[in-house]
C-alpha cells in the first residue's frame, strides 16, 4: 500500500522510520491510514488534504503547511502511508532538535525560510481559535489580538533577510518555546487527533462565585491556558478563586485567611499594577509563615501582559517562595514573594499589599516583570489548583485509548471492510 513510485530515498527513510514503532503501533497507523484513505475515495492509496484537515482538526495556513511538510513538499495532495510513518517518526520519536526543526519549518507559512512576526501572528490566531473553538467558534482574529501580541512580545527576531523585515532564527524559536511552553505543547501534538486532553489544548475550568463578574477577574481563560503550559495535566482541571483584593480587601491577613487550610497546596498568584502590567507566580507549596525561603523547583514566575512568558527555576539557588508575617527583624521582610534575595526579590508584595518589587532574578532567569522595579499593586488575585482525583485521572487515561477505541466512526468503517481487530495490547 502507499505510493508504488516512491524513490529509494523515501523507501530507506520509511524503513528507518518504521523501527521507531512497535508492530502494534504500525498496525494502528495502518488501520488509521486505511480508514482515512477510504474517506478520501482514493482506492486506499492516499489521504487527501480535506480528510487530513478534518481528522486532525487543522485549518488555515497551519493545516496547509503541515500537510505540505508531511507529504514532503510534493504538492500532489496525496498523503501516503509511508509519508504518515516518516512524519510520525520524525515529529514524535525524533530528537528534540529534529522535532523543533520540523515545527520551525511548519511555521514558515510562506515557505521562504524566514519566520516573521506576521507568519507567527496567523499561526497563533489558528491555535487560539482551535483551543477555544467550543466557546467561540465564530470568534474573529481581532478577539485574540491582545494575547497574540503578548505571546509575540516574548519572542526575539534576529534573522535578517536582505535588509527586509527581521525574522526568527532557529535559536530564537527554541528560546521562545521555552518561554511559551503551551505553544510548544500545541505545536508538538499536531499529528494527534483533537481532544480535550491533547497537549496544548487543556484550559482549566475557572471556579468563582456567581456574584463575581468575569470582567472583574485578572485571570482570563487565555492567561490560564498560557500558565497551564508549564503544569502537568492533573493541575489543569479546575482552578478556584481563593482571594481577590477588590472583593476581600487589600490585606495580607485576609489573603492568608482565604488561602490557608483550603486543601489545595498549589496556587497561582496574579498581580496587576498601576503601570497596567499583569504578572505573577505559580506557588507549588501553600502560603505558610516562614522566616526564610522555602518551596521547590516546580514553582515559576510568569508575565501575562503586555508580554506573555514563563520563567522556570534555573537551579542557580533555591530561593523559591517567600511568606513572612509578624516578624520584627528588618532582615525578614513581611510579605509574599518569589526568587532573588531579601530586598531584591524576583517578585515581592509587602504585607501592606500596597507596594512591592520585581527585579531581574537569577533564581528564575527572569527580568523585572513590570516596567519599573518598584511596583504598586492595583489588583491581586490568588487561584487554588484543584488537584484531579484518582477517578478523574483514571477517566483521563481511559479517554486516551487507542486509535480504534477513540474514534468509533473509524472503527465501524474498519469493521465493514474486515479490518477492525482487538485493540488491546
Amino acid at each position: 500500500m502507499g505510493n508504488s513510485n516512491s524513490s529509494s530515498s523515501v523507501d530507506h527513510r520509511f524503513t528507518f522510520a518504521s523501527r521507531a514503532f512497535t508492530q502494534k503501533k504500525l498496525d494502528d497507523l495502518k488501520s488509521l491510514f486505511v480508514s482515512l484513505a477510504s474517506k478520501s475515495q482514493s482506492n486506499d492509496q492516499y489521504v487527501s488534504y480535506p480528510v487530513f484537515q478534518e481528522y486532525f482538526g487543522l485549518s488555515g495556513s497551519l493545516g496547509e503547511r503541515i500537510f505540505d511538510m508531511v507529504t514532503q513538499h510534493r504538492k500532489d495532495d496525496k498523503l501516503t502511508f509511508e509519508d504518515l510513518v516518516i512524519a510520525k517518526a520524525t515529529y514524535e520519536k525524533g530528537t528534540d532538535d529534529e522535532i523543533a526543526e520540523f515545527i520551525y519549518q511548519t511555521l514558515d507559512v510562506n515557505g521562504n525560510g524566514v519566520l516573521t512576526r506576521p507568519d507567527l501572528e496567523s499561526v497563533l490566531v489558528v491555535i487560539l481559535k482551535s483551543v477555544f473553538s467550543t466557546e467561540s467558534s465564530d470568534a474573529e482574529s481581532s478577539d485574540y489580538k491582545e494575547m497574540v501580541d503578548a505571546l509575540l512580545n516574548a519572542a526575539t527576531f534576529s534573522k535578517s533577510d536582505d535588509g527586509s523585515e527581521k525574522g526568527m532564527s532557529f535559536e530564537d524559536f527554541r528560546s521562545w518555546c521555552s518561554l511559551v511552553p503551551t505553544i510548544r505543547k500545541f505545536l508538538g501534538s499536531l499529528l494527534m487527533p483533537p481532544s480535550t486532553v491533547r497537549p496544548g489544548y487543556q484550559v482549566p475550568h475557572l471556579l468563582y462565585e456567581d456574584s463575581v463578574g468575569s470582567d472583574r477577574l485578572l485571570l482570563k481563560k487565555e492567561y490560564a491556558w498560557h500558565i497551564g503550559g508549564a503544569l502537568p495535566h492533573h493541575e489543569l482541571v479546575e482552578w478556584k478563586l481563593l482571594y481577590h483584593s477588590s472583593l476581600h480587601g487589600q490585606s495580607f491577613n485576609t489573603f492568608l485567611g482565604h488561602t490557608s487550610n483550603t486543601g489545595m497546596s498549589a496556587s497561582v498568584l496574579i498581580i496587576k499594577d498601576t503601570e497596567g502590567c499583569v504578572y505573577g507566580g505559580y506557588a507549588s507549596q501553600p502560603w505558610e509563615r516562614y522566616s526564610d525561603f522555602y518551596g521547590d523547583m516546580k514553582s515559576f514566575l510568569f508575565q501575562l501582559n503586555p508580554k506573555a512568558a514563563i520563567y522556570r527555576p534555573t537551579g542557580a539557588n533555591t530561593n523559591i517562595q517567600w511568606c513572612a508575617t509578624n516578624f520584627t527583624s528588618e532582615n525578614i521582610p513581611n510579605g509574599i514573594g518569589f526568587g532573588g534575595k531579601i530586598n531584591h526579590f524576583g517578585l515581592f508584595i509587602s504585607a501592606s499589599f500596597d507596594q512591592g518589587q520585581t527585579f531581574e532574578c537569577t533564581t528564575f532567569g527572569s527580568p523585572s516583570l513590570s516596567k519599573t522595579s518598584r511596583i504598586q499593586p492595583e489588583v491581586i488575585e490568588c487561584w487554588g489548583i484543584v488537584q484531579a482525583s484518582n477517578e478523574q485521572d483514571t477517566k483521563h487515561n481511559a479517554m486516551k485509548g487507542t486509535v480504534l477505541e477513540r474514534f468509533k466512526e473509524d472503527r465501524n468503517m474498519l469493521k465493514l471492510v474486515g479490518m477492525a481487530g482487538n485493540s488491546n495490547d
